[in-house]
C-alpha cells in the first residue's frame, strides 16, 4: 500500500470554499448529504463574498505584523473581529505573541469589514 505524501499544505478561508462549493453545485446540480452540510455551515458564517474576503487579507498581509503568518490571517479574516478582545480569543489558539499596537492595527483593518448588524 502506498502512503501519499503531502506536498505542501495552504489554509484557505471559508469565503472560498464557499465559492468552490458554489462551482461544484453548478457542477453537479446536486450536493451530497455532507456537502450541503457544509453549505448550509458556509451561509450562516461566511459573511463576505470572494473579492470582499480577498481584500481583507491582502489589505491584512499588507500590515506586514510580526510572527502573523497566513493561518492566522486566513482564521482573523474568516471570523472578522470588532474589538481587540475578539481578536485575542481568536490568537489563543496560536502560540502567538502580537503587541497591542499590532492587535490595533488589525482590528482598524477588520472593523472596516465587518458585515451590517441585522
Amino acid at each position: 500500500m502506498v502512503n501519499p505524501k503531502i506536498v505542501e499544505e495552504t489554509p484557505i478561508g471559508l469565503s472560498e470554499i464557499k465559492s468552490e462549493l458554489d462551482k461544484i453545485k453548478k457542477r453537479d446540480e446536486e450536493l451530497s448529504t455532507r456537502a450541503s452540510r457544509m453549505e448550509d455551515y458556509l451561509n450562516q458564517f461566511a459573511t463576505l463574498n470572494l473579492e470582499e474576503y480577498g481584500k481583507l487579507v491582502e489589505e491584512l498581509t499588507k500590515l506586514d505584523i510580526p510572527r502573523l503568518r497566513n493561518i492566522h490571517i486566513i482564521k482573523i479574516a474568516d471570523i472578522i473581529p470588532e474589538t481587540i478582545d475578539d481578536l485575542k480569543t481568536i490568537l489563543q489558539g496560536y502560540t502567538l505573541t502580537v503587541t497591542n499596537d499590532s492587535m490595533k492595527k488589525i482590528v482598524g483593518v477588520t472593523s472596516n469589514f465587518v458585515p451590517n448588524q441585522k
